[in-house]
């Protein structure tokens, strides 16, 4: 019996080491807690998977060679994934221990939208009310009390019983989200969808590409990631006999931005320095704005409400 314990509790050590960089928490986001639904409503019930189908599905996947509607998806789930993490993720997905999520298993009931039916949601309307901001206009007052003066809306002599709005980012699965327009041109979108078992982004793990990808958005109704995030716009940077070279050019010692503009470099896939997604786009939370907003965006062109034109006009103001 020790014999036997010991044999279990180091193929445990072993398959925890072996996935250490993956996890399966990201992939019930469309597959369910427990793997008991079809991704997007179009996959197969993977626990009803054998271990050995798993394997070479996620396999197949990695070289391209399987799969139908969800092969362009999960390609970009695996690429990076090697055999070993293929088959310690298919060991822990058999195991059917579930995860540690309680609305992981909601998110399977998304499916694919149509982009026809996508609408847009002005996130400043109720900020941007006219009423309130003509309620909040202190310039019209005769007098200002002492809770008009800050955010918190309380008296000086309160603070401790001053406490500020809990966010709620409870939101729909992603797939049944209703988009947000860009807080103005060429914003980064705020994400409209609940992220719960999405995050954290690591370097192995980005499930963020699974639906976003340029050639995948289409056919799930996501926004797709911009030409921008393919692009470095970095200038190529190096020593060369003790001096920095930038672009080729030799920096002087008082000066480091005498390159203006970089030669931009495209690529085939994401540019590193854009990887982390929620660096710049944040899941938006239920809260009441504190003050009336009175900036109105100026996007040029309606379509600039939910599409980027930033790879029209990076260099605007510095060529």
């Amino acid at each position: 019996m020790k014999k036997l314990i010991k044999m279990v509790a180091l193929g445990s050590i072993l398959t925890t080491s072996s996935i250490y960089a993956v996890s399966v928490t990201g992939c019930t986001g469309c597959h369910g807690q427990h793997f008991e639904k079809a991704a997007m409503g179009k996959s197969k019930i993977v626990k009803d998977m054998a271990l050995k189908e798993i394997v070479d599905a996620l396999k197949g996947y990695k070289r391209g060679t399987y799969g139908d509607s969800m092969k362009h998806l999960m390609t970009g789930q695996v690429k990076n994934l090697s055999d070993g993490d293929i088959e310690a993720m298919s060991m822990l997905i058999k195991e059917d221990t579930g995860t540690q999520t309680e609305k992981a298993s909601t998110f399977a009931d998304a499916a694919a939208v149509s982009a026809s039916s996508v609408s847009y949601v002005n996130l400043n309307a109720e900020a941007s009310d006219k009423k309130r901001i003509e309620s909040e206009d202190l310039g019209k007052r005769s007098s200002v009390s002492e809770k008009a003066l800050g955010l918190r809306k309380t008296d000086l002599y309160s603070e401790e019983t001053t406490h500020g709005d809990k966010a709620d980012y409870d939101r729909p699965a992603p797939g049944t989200s209703t988009k947000f327009e860009r807080a103005f041109k060429d914003a980064p979108p705020m994400i409209p969808h609940s992220v719960e078992g999405l995050l954290p982004i690591t370097k192995m793990n980005n499930q963020c590409l699974g639906c976003h990808l340029p050639e995948v958005a289409p056919s799930v109704g996501s926004t797709p990631i911009p030409a921008t995030h393919f692009t470095n716009y970095r200038p190529e940077t190096h020593m060369e006999d003790g001096k920095v070279l930038k672009e080729g050019m030799a920096l002087s010692e008082s000066n480091t931005a005498d390159v203006k503009i970089a030669k931009t470099r495209k690529t085939d896939t994401l540019y590193q320095g854009r990887f982390n997604c929620t660096q710049c786009h944040a899941p938006q939370s239920k809260t009441k704005t504190s003050v009336a907003n009175t900036f109105r965006p100026d996007y040029g062109d309606d379509k600039n409400k939910a599409h980027s034109s930033l790879i029209d006009s990076m260099n605007e103001g510095v060529e």
